[in-house]
């Protein structure tokens, strides 16, 4: 398994000829749209930050859109979608009107269990989430708060959460805001205290991760 980060909570995810697509960016977002193809593609948010589900339609791939809870079954790949909320984007000018549906995705490959929090604005999540997510070996976390998880939240449900291997997102923002992320990302590690890794890739088997405990793995876009 392989998995590059393309910026925001976008990450694309390879196993042999398949490929997944976390939260794809749409032209019109706020970062650069991606462009590659893909077989599966999960949405977390209704919004072009995450829902470019078209972008990731290239070459003979045209992707199965996962957009909401549920479960699902597809190229032998099973995915569990459950409700939660989000406030992204955090709208200042509607500060009463920014409570939007999100889903977390919980995805079975190649015997691990990679968990996609998505745009998460709550460290308490539902009773069927937190019973129907079980043992973690990878989670993809936003940090960068905004409207999704502080890095403080972040790391209070990351303890609860007990994953194998965590995967900082949502601290890889655009241009204007970028140095803001990046101290929102160490302030995350920081609270962790275990340290970190970066890569420009992550290359994982079960193997890898069976022995690890809350390792944080960066993985640069």
């Amino acid at each position: 398994m392989v998995i590059t980060h393309h910026g925001g909570q976008c990450f694309k995810v390879t196993f042999g000829d398949l490929t997944l697509a976390f939260d794809p960016i749409a032209k019109g977002a706020s970062l650069p749209a991606v462009r590659f193809g893909a077989d599966i593609a999960l949405v977390s948010r209704n919004h072009p930050d995450m829902n470019g589900v078209e972008e990731v339609a290239y070459g003979d791939k045209k992707p199965f859109a996962i957009t909401g809870p549920g479960e699902y079954e597809r190229q032998g790949v099973t995915i569990q979608g459950f409700l939660s909320a989000s406030k992204y984007p955090a709208s200042p000018k509607n500060p009463q009107d920014n409570s939007f549906i999100n889903t977390i995705y919980s995805v079975e490959l190649e015997d691990m269990t990679l968990v996609h929090l998505g745009a998460l604005s709550s460290t308490e999540l539902s009773k069927e989430a937190r019973e129907g997510l079980g043992e973690i070996d990878v989670l993809f976390v936003p940090v960068g708060g905004n409207g999704v998880l502080s890095s403080e939240e972040a790391h209070k449900l990351v303890v609860a959460l007990e994953p194998r291997v965590i995967i900082p997102m949502h601290w890889s923002l655009p241009a204007g805001r970028q140095a803001a992320g990046e101290q929102t990302l160490a302030d995350f590690i920081k609270k962790s205290g275990n340290g970190s890794e970066k890569v420009d890739k992550l290359t994982l088997k079960k193997r890898d991760v069976s022995s690890r405990e809350g390792s944080i793995i960066v993985v640069t876009p």
